[in-house]
């Protein structure tokens, strides 16, 4: 599905994404049936985390499978088939370490920004090993390697780059330190090729309130709005 599934889809510049199943699921059989997508979002409730977006509802929304990718408001980090124009016009962030939950909401916000469309794959091509108990996680070689219990005090200060990106009122630029927290920060924020304003109202977040839309274009499986003249694609 990687290249196919790029090359089937209504966009000049497609991303395909999602949250694949775990590595001990039957890929042959997954590719007979829809592949998951992603359209929950949640802001965090953690005091760990600051509000920040989660991105959790992963299902099988679709009965039928078919051969056009659907669109999807967001895009994850472990799987992700895009063109290489994304390293020079969307490129990664160097100055986030340390960033968990954060990473994929500001990614999906700037590609979209920038005038990629994201969908989910047709099918799930892969598998990927979750949770893995009793294996190192990133956050314990940060405390092997500095001290225990670093971690968490970087994490909510690195946070406010992302959320000062993203429209939190509450990390407005001008009132957040350090100001060395904005590095080259215009070299690695949204794209000019339509708004964040706009794509926060389509994937149904409020950045102010903090609350979250129903968006019933993505679990539905149709294109969201503004994008009605693809909606023949996925007529079943």
């Amino acid at each position: 599905c990687r290249f196919k599934c790029s090359k089937k889809a209504p966009s000049e510049k497609p991303v395909i994404s999602h949250y694949p199943p775990p590595h001990t699921a039957d890929l042959v059989a997954k590719t007979k049936v829809a592949a998951p997508r992603l359209c929950g979002p949640t802001f965090a409730t953690s005091d760990l985390e600051s509000q920040i977006i989660r991105l959790e509802g992963s299902y099988n929304y679709d009965t039928v499978k078919l051969d056009t990718p659907r669109f999807a408001p967001f895009v994850a980090a472990g799987y992700l088939v895009a063109p290489s124009t994304i390293l020079s016009e969307v490129p990664f962030d160097p100055f986030l370490p340390y960033i968990f939950m954060g990473e994929e909401i500001l990614l999906s916000a700037r590609l979209w920004t920038s005038g990629y469309d994201i969908f989910s794959p047709t099918h799930s091509l892969l598998g990927h090993h979750y949770v893995r108990n009793h294996q190192p996680k990133f956050w314990e070689s940060i405390h092997r390697t500095f001290t225990f219990g670093v971690h968490n005090p970087l994490q909510m200060l690195v946070l406010n780059r992302v959320k000062t990106q993203l429209d939190y009122p509450e990390s407005a630029k001008d009132m957040m330190k350090p100001k060395s927290l904005f590095t080259a920060v215009e070299q690695y924020s949204m794209g000019t090729s339509r708004s964040l304003e706009e794509y926060l109202k389509i994937v149904g977040l409020d950045m102010v309130t903090k609350e979250v839309s129903y968006t019933e274009w993505c679990e539905t499986g149709v294109p969201p709005p503004g994008f009605e003249k693809y909606t023949n694609l996925y007529t079943t």
